[in-house]
């Protein structure tokens, strides 16, 4: 089913190995959608409230409504929103407290890896798109904001063990190669 997807080619074998992997280890699950799918996925959110985000292509500084639930970091334009417009996956990224010139109370969501962040938005005309950060900078309202969303956001990352072998495993490679 994936043949020629890739600009014509086919997608790396290790890319859907590691796909494969992550689904049979944990399914993605689609919550039916019986009008109450918002109030069951974002019920009991580890932490909600208002964050300003800076935007990836054009770099202006937007109000966003967040929930941090599941690992995951959704974001919304109002409150009564029914579908996020972003969801940022915290897997494999870290957090850190951000000096930024333009806004105070700044934190950073990046991969210690230095590779785009995988997550997804929906453009203007309602299509999930692929999020093209590299890190996702948001500013609180104070300090003690800040660093509650800094414990929160920490506190709900998770870490991929196959993530960090499939990297082991490329270092092997490329030192056993250009040996």
């Amino acid at each position: 089913m994936n043949s020629g997807i890739n600009n014509g080619k086919d997608l790396p074998t290790e890319l859907l190995t590691k796909l494969y992997t992550s689904i049979r280890s944990e399914p993605f699950k689609i919550p039916e959608d019986d009008g109450n799918d918002l109030t069951l996925t974002f019920f009991n959110p580890d932490r909600e409230g208002w964050l300003l985000k800076m935007g990836g292509r054009v770099k202006t500084w937007k109000r966003r409504w967040f929930i941090l639930t599941d690992s995951c970091l959704y974001y919304f334009e109002y409150t009564t929103d029914k579908d996020p417009i972003g969801i940022i996956p915290l897997e494999n990224l870290c957090v850190r407290e951000l000096q930024d010139t333009s806004k105070p109370y700044c934190l950073e969501l990046y991969n210690p890896k230095g590779q785009k962040i995988k997550a997804c938005k929906t453009e203007n005309k309602g299509r999930v798109v692929q999020g093209k950060h590299q890190s996702y900078k948001l500013s609180a309202a104070s300090t003690e904001e800040r660093d509650n969303w800094i414990h929160a956001i920490r506190a709900s990352m998770t870490k991929d063990p196959f993530y960090d072998l499939v990297s082991l495993r490329k270092r092997k490679v490329i030192s056993n190669t250009s040996s």
